[in-house]
């Protein structure tokens, strides 16, 4: 996962989930890095990343789906 991009953040564990799942469905490898504080759940994100060769279709279907 060294070059993998991110292509999206987000403090809300559903969003994330559903935007994984939309990639997945359009055969987007997709992996969610939780870096929310497991003492303050408010605080953090999660990121979302993608190989560099999807990036740029990942960030359309987003965009398309008002993700």
């Amino acid at each position: 996962m060294n070059n993998w991009e991110c292509i999206f953040t987000t403090d809300q564990d559903y969003r994330a989930e559903i935007i994984r799942a939309v990639l997945a469905d359009n055969e987007i490898d997709s992996v969610a890095v939780n870096k929310k504080d497991s003492s303050y759940i408010s605080i953090g994100e999660i990121q979302i990343f993608v190989k560099p060769e999807d990036a740029i279709l990942a960030r359309v279907i987003i965009e398309q789906e008002q993700l």
